[in-house]
């Protein structure tokens, strides 16, 4: 953790995102399946598939559809492992909920939104991906729980606040800690 406050973040307890979001992180053994991102939002990018939750979706709902369309893989097992507020310059604010799984049915197959890409834990490629994903993805993968907010601008980290555990599980719910 850098610091508690930075002169430029929201009011965290009081701040609402624009978009509610989804990511998953499919992985077996020593392998990940992560995409490279053909549209939206992070364009270009290796991330997790995932997307927008739609009205009346609860958030696993959201997550095992995404990676339908993105994947054409229905996840047999999500279990969620964390939450992201991101607060950002230049793009919509965030609030993504972060997914693991082990089991699906299907074969990982390129659409429109993204290429499969499976490799190893060891080697994930953090240098193409959003910055804030070498905080906390590791992490995840082992199943550890975790709340992370990041302050970006122009996709850079200006400020972050990272938990793990227990006591990220209750500032989920908001509770203090």
């Amino acid at each position: 953790m850098l610091e508690n406050h930075h002169k430029d973040a929201p009011d965290w307890p009081n701040w609402e995102p624009e978009l509610h979001a989804t990511l998953m992180f499919v992985h077996q053994g020593s392998r990940v399946l992560l995409i490279e991102k053909l549209t939206g939002i992070g364009k270009g990018k290796i991330n997790g598939p995932g997307g927008k939750i739609d009205p009346g979706e609860t958030p696993e709902q959201c997550v095992i559809r995404e990676c339908q369309e993105e994947l054409h893989i229905t996840c047999l097992d999500p279990v969620k492992r964390g939450e992201l507020w991101f607060a950002m310059s230049d793009l919509p604010d965030i609030h993504c909920h972060v997914y693991t799984a082990t089991k699906f049915e299907g074969t990982p197959t390129a659409t429109v939104e993204a290429n499969p890409l499976w490799c190893e834990i060891a080697e994930i490629p953090f240098d193409q991906m959003w910055e804030d994903d070498s905080y906390w993805l590791n992490e995840a993968l082992k199943g550890e729980s975790f709340d992370a907010k990041f302050l970006f601008s122009e996709e850079k980290i200006q400020w972050h606040d990272v938990a793990f555990g227990a006591s990220s599980i209750a500032r989920w719910r908001g509770w203090k800690v």
